[in-house]
């Protein structure tokens, strides 16, 4: 136990570290001490988060297999956890405000600190058919909670950080990033001393510690925009908006390119003969990138290019890196170590060029729609972000299964390199759709009239919607024709 805490103490404030000089970048305003502790309190969940999904994936097969489980039994017990995540993303998102963002929030930590301290206890579980039926039921309920958790962070960032948007969810996706990373280590560690049971149990009390501590360091969390004749937000209406639907694809197509990875990374890499150290250090070289670049892109995207042009940039990168990997049939080399690290480099770079303004994108499109600038709206577009990411991370291993033992690896990389193609495609086209936009600024920012957005001394959407920002993205803000006329 006190090894993980100050597993857990030391990454998080090494990120803070990390992370802070590229927050003052440009001219992002710095964070108050408010500001601060919401940061590393929804931090600390996207970490618990991102546990959660890898903990148990070095010792949990080896386990079932012992009970009599087969392959496709406990590989659909991983799969649980993002379909559940899938299914239940969009009605939490839709619900987050009637429930409250902190008690959905602790909830859902506290239901997955339970499925996971009861998930260890099926140690005592001996026979097959309960063991795969409790392993079911517990990971489907922790996920959940998980997920619960989660689609509240998003909305909390959304609301406490309207300014940077971009930069903050990037910083968060660095505590996901680490979580992801060290999650298979500290699981094969404490396998390795304490059995089954011990990771599980170290866990689900780690999450109710940090569920306490967040009880403690979270804020209040009360949307403070105004909401003045816009329309009422539901999920089926942001859906028709064309960018947030493009964007649930590419998100869709990211998280689908990191579970082909994951299935099929290591049976791919066997031919170099690695040592398990190296093979592990493998996989860490995506995620590790990831963390690394997702910060800058964040910066990038709220003070420097439009969120579409970095979209479509992380189309590219997918595919090169899929394509250096294989390497793709259509490519006249051969398999080689050093093409494998470059290409899960670019990897990394590719999925914090799609994970970052895909939800900035989507919050920027929705509110130039018309919908509320509230923490209804944040938490729909939550719903639907994590919803699309758990159907891309259940596509991805399963089809990369079935392709690798039907053609190989280098045959299956085009399925992820066509994806992605049409993704940058429909990306191409998209940007060169001149769409209309009858919004004016003062309404996004929720004022009655010019003069009174004149004296305003702040706005929410200030640097969100900034002028060089929004052009880039929107073309000029224009007044509704009632106005006008």
């Amino acid at each position: 136990m006190g090894k993980r805490m100050k597993t857990e103490s030391f990454t998080v404030s090494s990120i803070v570290d990390e992370v802070s000089p590229v927050l003052s970048m440009g001219s992002t305003p710095k964070f108050t001490q408010e500001q601060w502790l919401t940061l590393l309190a929804i931090g600390g969940v996207h970490f618990s988060g991102a546990i959660c999904v890898s903990l148990q994936a070095p010792f949990y097969p080896q386990e079932a297999e012992i009970k009599g489980a087969t392959a496709s039994e406990y590989g659909l017990v991983f799969g649980s956890f993002e379909m559940v995540g899938f299914l239940t993303s969009p009605i939490l998102g839709t619900y987050v405000e009637k429930c409250g963002v902190r008690t959905m929030l602790n909830y859902g930590m506290i239901l997955a600190a339970l499925s996971a301290i009861s998930f260890g206890m099926l140690d005592y579980v001996q026979d097959h058919f309960w063991f795969i039926t409790l392993s079911f039921i517990l990971r489907m309920s922790e996920s959940l909670g998980s997920t619960s958790a989660l689609v509240a962070a998003f909305s909390i960032t959304a609301d406490r950080f309207p300014d940077t948007v971009a930069t903050t969810f990037a910083t968060l996706e660095v505590f996901y990033g680490i979580g992801y990373i060290v999650g298979p280590s500290i699981g094969g560690f404490l396998f390795s001393i304490g059995g089954f049971k011990l990771p599980f149990v170290v866990n689900g009390m780690a999450l109710f510690f940090t569920a306490i501590i967040i009880m403690y360091l979270l804020p209040k969390v009360e949307s403070e925009r105004k909401t003045k004749g816009e329309t009422p937000a539901d999920m089926m209406s942001i859906l028709k908006i064309p960018a947030v639907l493009l964007n649930s694809f590419c998100v869709v197509g990211t998280s689908l390119s990191m579970g082909f990875y994951t299935a099929i990374l290591e049976p791919h890499l066997r031919q170099f003969d690695l040592t398990p150290v190296a093979m592990g250090l493998m996989f860490v070289i995506s995620g590790g990138t990831y963390a690394v670049i997702a910060p800058i892109v964040g910066t990038i995207c709220d003070k420097w290019l439009p969120p579409r042009s970095i979209i479509s940039f992380g189309c590219l990168s997918i595919i090169i890196s899929v394509s250096l990997v294989g390497p793709a049939p259509f490519l006249p080399i051969e398999t080689s170590l050093e093409l494998c690290i470059i290409g899960l480099i670019i990897h990394g770079i590719g999925l914090g060029s799609l994970t970052v303004p895909t939800f900035t994108d989507s919050i920027c499109s929705s509110i130039t729609a018309g919908f509320p600038d509230d923490i209804t709206t944040y938490g729909i577009l939550s719903g639907i972000w994590t919803s699309s990411f758990a159907l891309g991370a259940f596509i991805g291993p399963s089809m990369a299964g079935i392709l690798f033992d039907s053609f190989g690896f280098r045959k299956a990389t085009l399925f992820v390199i066509t994806v992605h193609a049409l993704l940058f495609l429909s990306c191409q086209c998209f940007n060169r759709i001149n769409i209309p936009r009858t919004v004016s600024k003062e309404k996004l920012l929720g004022y009655d009239s010019d003069s009174e957005y004149e004296n305003s001394k702040s706005s929410s959407l200030n640097n969100l919607v900034s002028p060089t920002v929004y052009k880039k993205n929107y073309g000029t803000l224009q007044r509704p024709a009632a106005a006008l006329g």
